[in-house]
């Protein structure tokens, strides 16, 4: 672990700053989320199907490590979104006991509105705080 003594002022700023810039932009995606009658993680979970690497699917368990929740919280939470019309449970294809999360037609909707509300916010973010592998905005 660092030693606190070797962080200077512009350190603390850069950190606040920081923090204060993604305090903002989540602030914001939840108003979205409302907007769109969704809580921020069931757009965090619609987001995560639709983003996972390589597949349009996922299992519970590679949900609960992106969304950094515990395995039955994320079944409650795919609960809810299945009442809603938003994704489905299908058995597994190459493992049975395995569920895969897919998205619905209505998801991928929700998901593709609520995304595209985010990029002004998400530009502004950009712009303030690049990060590495982020083109800055022209």
């Amino acid at each position: 672990m660092n030693n606190p003594e070797t962080l200077d002022k512009s350190d603390f700023e850069r950190l606040s700053q920081f923090r204060y810039r993604l305090r903002c932009f989540l602030r914001h995606s939840e108003d979205i989320c409302r907007r769109y009658g969704l809580t921020p993680l069931q757009y965090q979970l619609l987001l995560h199907l639709r983003g996972f690497h390589g597949r349009d699917w996922a299992t519970v368990g590679e949900l609960a490590e992106r969304l950094q929740s515990k395995h039955h919280g994320v079944v409650a939470l795919v609960d809810r979104c299945e009442q809603l019309s938003l994704v489905e449970r299908r058995q597994g294809r190459e493992d049975r006991r395995q569920i895969e999360v897919h998205l619905l037609e209505e998801g991928v909707d929700r998901v593709t509105q609520i995304a595209e509300a985010h990029q002004p916010e998400l530009r502004h973010l950009q712009e303030e705080t690049p990060f590495p592998g982020w083109n800055k905005p022209t």
